[in-house]
């Protein structure tokens, strides 16, 4: 909990302050990547956002040891062999978005967020399609992309190739409160 209140608050001071601000907490995402032999699926409700709806700017970061497998040994692995969480504990987000939304009025509004985003200690620009919804004065963001390993420098070895997947289908949805 420390770290998360380290990162909001260091966002939260780039930002502009006051209602145009919000923020969350419990963030979902979702990891899935299919393969001959196996799918394999995790997901958390820890990622942290703050989104500016003035600026555009949205930051969104995630602890890879949050990640959670039906599997034990799967979730071992993928911190200690793939995402070397002991080294890169963290999966970051920063951009912004080019559409203009207005949290004032209920709607669905299609964004496109473009930015800088950091797993496995390797940034990759990328430009990430997404969802920003707005029903009763609750804002909520979602999205679905790929993420190629090889991108990030995250090495398969060749004995388990079959069991995972070279791009994996990632799956965030957040639900912003207002910043007090």
């Amino acid at each position: 909990m420390k770290h998360i209140s380290i990162i909001l608050l260091a966002w939260m001071t780039t930002f502009q302050t006051g209602q145009d601000l919000y923020v969350c907490k419990n963030a979902s995402v979702t990891l899935f990547s299919t393969a001959p032999i196996e799918d394999i699926k995790a997901a958390t409700s820890t990622g942290v956002s703050v989104l500016n709806v003035a600026t555009g700017e949205v930051n969104f970061s995630v602890a890879i040891t949050s990640f959670k497998f039906e599997k034990s040994l799967m979730q071992e692995h993928f911190n200690s062999d793939y995402m070397e969480s002991d080294k890169y504990p963290r999966a970051t987000f920063k951009g912004k978005i080019a559409e203009k939304v207005d949290v004032s009025k209920d709607g669905s509004y299609p964004v496109n967020v473009t930015g800088d985003f950091t797993a496995h200690n390797v940034t990759a620009k990328r430009t990430i399609p997404g969802t920003i919804t707005v029903k009763g004065g609750v804002v909520s963001l979602k999205s679905e992309f790929m993420v190629k390993c090889a991108d990030h420098h995250i090495e398969i070895p060749r004995l388990v190739f079959h069991n995972i997947a070279e791009s994996i289908k990632i799956n965030v949805a957040a639900t912003y409160a207002p910043n007090k």
